[in-house]
């Protein structure tokens, strides 16, 4: 299996859900704006979202797919399969009674997740209805990411890495065709969040069964619960909740602290979250999805030379991926925003305000996808301690940083706290594997560091000097605002490549095979 051709086409999924997530994005900000109705809709869908990515996406697929990739590796298909149908069992049960919970409960979370919500009743209220229908999302994804996380170990990454691309289908559909239907409109992207969660999760089902790992339930959850193997992913998913999931732990705490800032403080820092979004998911989420079952078959196998030249390659080509993506966004924080957002109702202030908060993002970019990196390494081995000592200390400094900066940068100071204590959580990370020995850079690093630094200095003088003025971006046409930005993203991106190519990068450096 090439690596290297994986992750393009991994990539390449995440790019056309990236894409239409930003024509998503382009629709709910001309229809609605950034104001009442859109705070109450992100917080509502930041609920679920946010349990998803720490559960399903996060402490779930990192206990599940080392010990499923270890029953491939070294247990018969019974009894792999016979894994799959009791960690599918015992994920259903606790998800129904998760969900039912959640709908109960939903003006305390309300309150919880957007104190300042609680002023105004309208805002309140409307908050928790939404929270209602989208609730059973969580539902939906966990059940996805077992799916995915199936598919992964045996290789099949392409149709995880597509389903995203139906939510925001569904959010389009719904945003161009139902709200006339709703009352109020916003309903109608509530109920595509249950709709895009319901077809996410169907169309993995004939992929399952290809592969002969469609899970057969039981309701007998005593018999599932008495597996080994379920009972060592258990344990090592309550740890690695803490671990995998402090960021998304920290943007709760600050979506909850910007509920108290001015009305649309949450909807900036949302539609900077989504462009930042962008190289973080096309990247990170590419490459953890791809390292991990690979690096857990290395564990398994005990090829420890491979395990750690795997890293260094995911490590590599991290900076030389990321740090362009973090220049770029900060440079072309204006360009971005006025193209994507600044359409009916998204007005200029929020265009400059939303700048604030992707500038701040951009610092701490690389450090994102870096710990989407690192974290990997130690959950291939079951080692939850190390990350989870990591993250606490990460999301006590996230909190520590949030006072020092929201009373003096407002919004922007709750996203410069994520992005800084991103970079120090993957730097603990690093050296965490350092100190265990199970990670080896492997030579030139020097060298490669200086090239990309002379490539980075190349990018940004482009960029600088080809972006303008910030009011002739909000005063041209969308179409003069595409167009310019397109050139702008050419001419920054063949500076860059021409760069690295003069200096010696080949394309052939960084392909990479992994056992299948």
């Amino acid at each position: 299996m090439n690596l290297l051709r994986t992750l393009a086409t991994v990539s390449g999924m995440t790019l056309l859900s990236r894409i239409l997530g930003f024509f998503r994005d382009f629709v709910i900000a001309r229809s609605f704006g950034a104001g009442v109705a859109t705070d109450a809709f992100f917080i509502a869908f930041k609920l679920p979202n946010l349990l998803r990515r720490m559960f399903a996406e996060g402490a779930f697929s990192q206990a599940f797919v080392p010990i499923l990739g270890e029953y491939k590796n070294k247990r018969s298909e019974e009894e792999t399969h016979l894994l799959v149908d009791h960690v599918a069992s015992l994920l259903s049960i606790a998800l129904f009674a998760i969900t039912a919970i959640g709908i109960v409960a939903a003006p305390l979370f309300v309150w919880i997740s957007a104190p300042g919500f609680a002023a105004s009743s309208n805002k309140f209220e409307l908050t928790i209805t939404l929270t209602r229908i989208t609730f059973p999302y969580i539902f939906f994804m966990s059940l996805v990411a077992l799916a995915g996380g199936i598919l992964n170990t045996w290789s099949r990454f392409t149709l995880p890495a597509f389903t995203p691309v139906v939510l925001n289908l569904s959010f389009i559909g719904m945003a161009l065709f139902a709200t006339p239907y709703f009352d109020p409109p916003v309903l109608a992207l509530a109920w595509a969040v249950f709709l895009g969660g319901l077809l996410q999760l169907a169309i993995q089902i004939p992929a399952l069964k290809k592969i002969s790992m469609l899970p057969r339930p039981t309701l007998n959850w005593r018999a599932a619960w008495s597996d080994a193997g379920v009972q060592r992913i258990v344990l090592l998913m309550a740890p690695a909740l803490i671990g995998v999931s402090v960021s998304q732990i920290s943007l709760l705490i600050n979506t909850a602290i910007a509920s108290f800032l001015k009305t649309g403080s949450v909807s900036w820092l949302y539609y900077a979250d989504r462009l930042m979004e962008f190289p973080s998911g096309l990247l990170g989420a590419a490459l953890g999805t791809i390292l991990l079952p690979s690096l857990s078959r290395c564990h398994a196998t005990k090829d420890y030379a491979e395990y750690s030249r795997l890293l260094d390659w995911g490590l590599r080509l991290t900076f030389l991926l990321a740090a362009p993506a973090a220049l770029a966004l900060a440079i072309l924080a204006i360009p971005l925003i006025a193209t994507l957002f600044f359409h009916g109702a998204f007005s200029p202030d929020d265009v400059l305000q939303t700048r604030k908060a992707l500038v701040a993002y951009s610092i701490g970019l690389t450090g994102l996808i870096l710990v989407k990196v690192l974290a990997p390494g130690f959950y291939a081995q079951q080692n939850v301690r190390t990350p989870v000592r990591i993250a606490l200390i990460s999301l006590v400094a996230t909190q520590a940083m949030n006072l020092a900066f929201f009373r003096w940068l407002e919004h922007a100071g709750l996203a410069l706290s994520i992005g800084l204590a991103a970079c120090l959580n993957a730097a603990l990370l690093f050296k965490g594997l350092r100190k265990q020995e199970i990670y080896q850079p492997q030579p030139g690093w020097t060298g490669f560091l200086l090239k990309l630094g002379l490539a980075l200095s190349a990018l940004g003088m482009t960029l600088w000097t080809g972006i303008g003025a910030d009011t002739d971006w909000l005063h041209a046409s969308i179409a003069t605002r595409a167009t310019q930005l397109s050139i702008l993203v050419a001419l920054g991106i063949s500076a860059y490549f021409a760069t690295l190519y003069i200096l010696g990068f080949r394309l052939k450096d960084f392909k990479r095979s992994a056992s299948t």
